[in-house]
């Protein structure tokens, strides 16, 4: 198939290059030339504005745009679903709120335009590994969008397969899902979000313990001066903790015992908030979730060394990079 790509950031460009190794034609825009011209070199059609990018594409027309969440998505699907007609599909694969997603379908489907909301999780590792996505659409729009969402996701990998239902949907343990109509894919990557704050926290609050097991305040017959880096790779060694999560901990304490390369200062981009928030809509208490949203705010005025473990975390599975 071909598709248009707006936006090549990280996973933009690791999203381009799978479906280019699978075999569909990628047009690509970008507003700092460089990526695309990278792409360029390996078979992507390169363009300069989103209506040279839409004009190289074919009925129905397929916009994958992959921006940041806020003004900058806002202005490109405006921009986008200007230039398209009816039929055409057009996604969001960022980290929209899902309820921006319902109001740009509804606003679209007007217009005869398919909106289609991806949560997608996998980092910079989605290229290698593939891309988890949790999907928002009308049934026709997801349905057309198959041999794009099947290359892009994991497989069945070797991970042991679940006994499942025959009657269960066979995508879920490829790596993908229609989760429901426009919002329910961002709804369900949101939480995941917040799950991955508390699970992170956790890792986090757990080695900040172990790490500070050999204090002078302590007595000194219980004081243990401990290998974190061991502790982590054992770990990962057939415990009921073992998480790519951990993976990532024990790659970056091999590296650097002390993270002396981290401050330990830990943004937040957006969708812990909206699950807490979301939690509070529905009244369901989340007090893991919310506490591990809130370390994240009390980390910006003072850095312990389980925010640490945070930041290389966030490094590892994203790419992303302290504040400084």
């Amino acid at each position: 198939m071909r598709i248009g790509i707006m936006g090549l950031g990280r996973m933009g460009m690791g999203i381009a290059r799978r479906l280019m190794r699978g075999g569909h034609e990628v047009v690509v825009q970008n507003r700092n030339p460089a990526p695309g011209q990278e792409l360029a070199k390996d078979g992507a059609i390169d363009t300069r504005t989103a209506e040279e990018l839409v004009s190289k594409l074919s009925a129905p027309r397929i916009v994958w745009i992959m921006l940041p969440d806020g003004q900058v998505t806002e202005d490109a699907v405006n921009q986008v679903a200007d230039l398209l007609s009816p039929g055409d599909i057009l996604i969001d694969g960022g980290n929209s709120n899902f309820k921006d997603d319902v109001r740009r379908a509804k606003a679209l489907k007007a217009k005869g335009i398919r909106y289609v909301d991806i949560g997608t999780s996998g980092g910079v590792w989605g290229l290698e590994r593939g891309f988890c996505m949790m999907v928002g659409g009308e049934k026709d729009a997801v349905d057309t969008l198959d041999p794009i969402l099947k290359t892009l996701a994991p497989g069945l990998g070797a991970i042991p397969r679940t006994q499942r239902s025959p009657e269960a949907d066979p995508r879920a343990e490829l790596g993908y899902i229609h989760a429901g109509p426009p919002g329910a894919g961002h709804f369900v990557k949101m939480i995941h979000n917040g799950i991955e704050y508390g699970l992170m926290q956790a890792f986090g609050e757990g080695f900040d313990i172990l790490k500070g097991r050999n204090s002078e305040k302590l007595p000194e017959g219980e004081r243990f001066d401990l290998n974190l880096a061991d502790v982590a790779e054992v770990w990962r060694r057939g415990s009921v903790i073992s998480s790519w999560l951990l993976d990532l901990t024990a790659s970056a304490l091999a590296k650097d015992p002390q993270l002396e390369e981290f401050t330990g200062i830990v943004n937040d981009s957006g969708e812990g908030r909206w699950t807490i928030q979301a939690a509070i809509e529905q009244a369901v208490p989340a007090n893991v979730l919310t506490a591990a949203l809130y370390t994240r705010f009390r980390s910006r005025t003072g850095n312990n060394f389980g925010e640490k473990i945070l930041s290389a975390q966030r490094k590892g599975f994203g790419g992303h990079v302290e504040p400084k």
